[in-house]
């Protein structure tokens, strides 16, 4: 399990016995820490920081663990911090600050120079407070008793936080077929993904999948075949397609695990050698946490990835979703988001169904997909796009409604949602940010999680809700 590192500080001015009063009281901590967050993540002691020394092997150890997504800090006493420099220096991963106390209250009644000297986390994470400014570290700082459920949530998002930017650099896209031709926003630098996120963007010909699917067996097929059936309803006659759908899904699936895979592309203008475009496959892939950008959206399959890792736990759907058209109605203003075929079946609010129908484009057999209306609730939008000298992730919240009238002849998954504050200022605050039509939609995340994202990614981030005004628009 994915663990983080829990390191406190101190020095040796009071003694060995001070020294084992932190020791027992970070062990508190650990366990009263695992017993609230053991089911998101684990947190491990590692010894008290008393010399640079010390500081260096924590560091070390916490870099050569691949289980480790991130770190916790905290100074019970007070800790000189040229001694944290060196070990700071190496430290590659998310940093958690904990401005905390063993003690929730002051023992009025009883309060000595020995419980001060003890307890000095106001003194000594002000001078590790320093160190991490002057060092430039990006960092989470979380500040309240550790046993209070903010503080304890706090760090909560932290821990999903981490493992996601854990996830980001061992993330790999398969980018089969290039970025669609002619179009912009799905384009970018993939070598600065790689330095910036981790993510690694490579190419591959849609023939490898071609390949793989000419090799798939019948009893493979029936098995995916019984497990679509289990989970949606079949609402076509026209099976042959649907077992096509099944095929490049295993094909997917072979060369996903051959490759160490997290997320993928395709692009309904290079299909070589296939004859539908993958539909059903790429919508009950991405419902199982594989990345996916339609158009050779690499950032979009990479950023989907990451942010459905971070959901990990949670209520709620996380997923890909396109802008694609609204309704205008004065007031009560909509978004119908979906796609030609892959969304994913996450998004679904009651079982979805398999059908077969025309793709106007690709010049290829009709595609199998699942048809669905969305779920409902609070939710975000956000897209990140590549600026040329930085990356921009956009964040927007929204509310995910349900569709005013039947759309019986619209044979894709629909998702509706109302933009905020209002569609005026929402939309128009998108448009000037940039934001692309390929995004990342979820209900299980919030505002606040992909703000420490960006933060500890060192991402320009730009939010719009209920907090958006006019005024802000013309600061964009």
């Amino acid at each position: 399990m994915e663990k983080l590192y829990f390191i406190p500080g101190s020095q040796d001015l009071y003694g060995r016995e001070c020294l084992q009063s932190v020791r027992e009281d970070c062990h508190k901590m650990t366990d009263f820490l695992n017993e609230k967050l053991g089911d998101v993540i684990r947190i491990e002691l590692l010894p008290t920081v008393e010399t640079s020394e010390i500081c260096v092997e924590d560091m070390k150890k916490v870099m050569v663990d691949d289980d480790c997504v991130g770190v916790i800090t905290w100074m019970h006493t007070f800790s000189p911090a040229k001694m944290w420099i060196k070990g700071l220096q190496l430290l590659q991963k998310p940093l958690l600050h904990l401005h905390t106390q063993a003690n929730e209250k002051l023992p009025y009644d009883s309060i000595d120079m020995d419980f001060m000297n003890l307890n000095q986390a106001a003194h000594g994470d002000r001078e590790y407070g320093f160190i991490l400014a002057k060092l430039g570290i990006r960092h989470e700082v979380v500040a309240g008793f550790y046993q209070h459920e903010a503080v304890i949530e706090k760090i909560r998002r932290f821990a999903q936080v981490a493992k996601a930017i854990g996830l980001s650099h061992r993330t790999r896209v398969a980018t089969f077929g290039n970025n669609m031709r002619d179009v912009a926003v799905t384009d970018g630098n993939r070598l600065e993904c790689e330095i910036k996120y981790g993510w690694e963007v490579k190419y591959w010909g849609i023939g490898e999948i071609a390949d793989l699917a000419g090799q798939v067996t019948d009893d493979e097929i029936d098995a995916k075949m019984a497990d679509y059936e289990s989970r949606y309803t079949m609402a076509t006659d026209n099976v042959k397609a649907v077992r096509t759908q099944a095929r490049y899904q295993i094909a997917f699936e072979k060369f996903i695990a051959a490759n160490g895979v997290t997320a993928f592309t395709d692009n309904f203008q290079d299909l070589h050698g296939l004859s539908q475009l993958p539909g059903l496959a790429a919508q009950d892939l991405m419902a199982k946490g594989i990345g996916f950008g339609p158009e050779g959206d690499y950032k979009i399959s990479a950023f989907s990835s990451v942010l459905m890792k971070m959901a990990e736990g949670r209520k709620g759907a996380t997923g890909f979703i396109e802008d694609y058209t609204y309704d205008l109605t004065p007031g009560h203003e909509l978004e119908l988001a979906s796609h030609m075929l892959e969304v994913p079946a996450s998004f679904a609010a009651t079982r979805p169904e398999i059908q077969v129908h025309p793709l106007g484009i690709g010049g290829k057999d009709d595609p199998a997909r699942l048809v669905f209306d969305g779920v409902t609730g609070d939710g975000i939008q956000c897209t990140l796009i590549d600026l040329g000298d930085h990356f921009r992730i956009i964040c927007a919240d929204i509310e995910l409604v349900k569709q005013p009238q039947p759309m019986p002849k619209l044979p894709v998954a629909r998702i509706m949602y109302r933009h905020k504050p209002n569609f005026e200022i929402g939309t128009a605050a998108w448009c000037y940010a940039g934001g692309a039509h390929h995004s990342v939609v979820s209900t299980a995340l919030k505002r606040e999680d992909i703000a420490l994202f960006a933060k500890l990614t060192g991402t320009e981030l730009v939010t719009i809700g209920d907090d958006t005004t006019e005024a802000d628009l013309a600061k964009m």
